[in-house]
């Protein structure tokens, strides 16, 4: 038994070679050259200069709030918006469920950049909301919906809001129906029983969409250079900005790590607290 279970073992390490090769080829070489880059001083040598600078300056500290706040913010919006499309997609029938999956996961069959400037023509300033508030005689004046933190969590919210829906509808699909009944048997009402059944059981896809929205979001380059424009500076811009139009390589290269680094601490924290507090027993199950 202890000889076939190794063998089955050193079948599998055998089989993940290839993968492992490959991830290391494309990200993990690349990723240690980046960090050693970002080591490097004026002079040539390794230093921790890049990373002073960052932590030495208020402006690089507000930059990186900002990024973790719109990344907060895009995590409500998803959440808010999203739940409710996910629990009725969990009490349709399987082809209206396959219609609604098509249509949610359809916009990203267009490529990112046009539908932020779809996003353009519908929020600036001649857009088609400000034009119909005007027309109305509801606003005097064009509202600001671009080129500000709005614009940007607007963006962010339409291209991540699918991650958050699929986690969630996974997490419904999988709760027994008995329990919906034994809820009703008890007398808890549809609130109650949302609150005591339905959340709880769904935090493990909540945590999964979070975690999936907020690092996306927080790496997130090409919705917050169009819809957010000069105004609305956040890491990744910066540290593009950094090495393609200074050409300052190692301060970009330690920026992208300490946004690396960030994303990853938050998410380990925010996972951390869900399991270990009044619902762990869902993470375990």
């Amino acid at each position: 038994m202890g000889k076939g279970k190794s063998s089955a073992v050193r079948t599998a390490a055998l089989l993940m070679l290839p993968s492992l090769a490959v991830v290391a080829g494309v990200f993990l070489l690349p990723m240690l050259y980046i960090f050693l880059l970002s080591l490097e001083g004026k002079q040539g040598q390794y230093t921790l200069e890049n990373y002073t600078i960052f932590f030495k300056d208020t402006y690089y500290l507000q930059i990186l709030w900002r990024t973790v706040k719109l990344g907060l913010l895009s995590v409500l919006a998803c959440l808010v918006l999203g739940y409710p499309v996910a629990m009725f997609m969990a009490q349709t029938s399987g082809k209206l469920r396959g219609i609604i999956t098509f249509l949610i996961i359809s916009p990203h069959l267009i490529s990112v950049v046009i539908r932020n400037f779809g996003w353009v023509v519908i929020l600036g300033e001649k857009g088609w909301i400000n034009s119909t508030l005007l027309k109305l005689g509801l606003i005097d004046t064009p509202l600001k919906l671009l080129y500000n933190e709005l614009g940007v969590v607007i963006g962010l919210t339409d291209s991540l809001i699918v991650y958050m829906i699929l986690a969630i509808a996974t997490s419904l699909y999988q709760i027994d129906g008995s329990l919906y009944k034994a809820a009703g048997i008890l007398g808890a009402g549809k609130v109650r029983t949302f609150f005591t059944v339905t959340l709880p059981l769904t935090l493990p896809g909540i945590v999964a969409g979070t975690t999936l929205v907020f690092s996306l979001s927080m790496s997130a380059f090409v919705t917050p250079a169009l819809m957010g424009g000069t105004s609305v500076k956040v890491l990744p811009v910066i540290a593009y900005e950094k090495i393609m139009a200074q050409l300052n390589w190692p301060l970009g290269a330690a920026l992208s790590f300490l946004l690396l680094g960030s994303t990853i601490a938050l998410v380990s924290l925010f996972t951390r607290l869900i399991e270990t507090r009044r619902y762990k027993e869902v993470f375990s199950s």
